[in-house]
């Protein structure tokens, strides 16, 4: 049960974080449930996947759209065989980046953002392209894609 005392926890205001308001605005409009993980970063849930918006505000303004994935017992164990189908996934997509740490998979896809950027449109693609990048990956980890590079030298 909820402590009746406590005050809710609402997003900040648009002009304390005007990036990440932007990407709760659009997030909501497309119909996700975004919310605020404690480190800050915009949470959603696309496809089964949890996704997360980091929004940094500076200089220039960038979105990095990215997810985690637990590497599972099924896939090579490998360590560098893992990192080269990173490297694989890199190298072959634009906007998109992979790598490993502490056995979890992070892929991430970074923008700048100006205040014109239709940002819905450009969630959208991002957030595909994260999804499509983790396929690629476990395909080229497993050996299903042929010339994927991930053979020893």
């Amino acid at each position: 049960m909820t402590d009746p005392t406590s005050l809710p926890n609402f997003p900040p205001t648009p002009d304390e974080h005007p990036l990440r308001g932007r990407v709760l605005d659009a997030l909501i409009d497309e119909g996700y449930e975004p919310n605020i993980d404690p480190d800050g970063d915009v949470a959603f849930t696309v496809q089964e996947q949890q996704l997360f918006v980091r929004c940094m505000e500076g200089d220039f303004t960038v979105m990095r759209v990215f997810g985690q994935w637990q590497v599972g017992d099924e896939v090579p164990q490998d360590l560098l065989s893992q990192l080269r189908a990173c490297n694989e996934l890199t190298l072959r997509l634009n906007v998109v980046k992979a790598g490993i740490a502490n056995g979890t998979l992070v892929v991430t896809g970074e923008h700048v953002i100006a205040p014109e950027t239709d940002l819905r449109a450009l969630l959208d693609v991002t957030t595909q392209l994260v999804l499509s990048a983790v396929h690629l990956w476990h395909e080229t980890i497993m050996g299903r894609i042929p010339g994927a590079g991930t053979e020893q030298a």
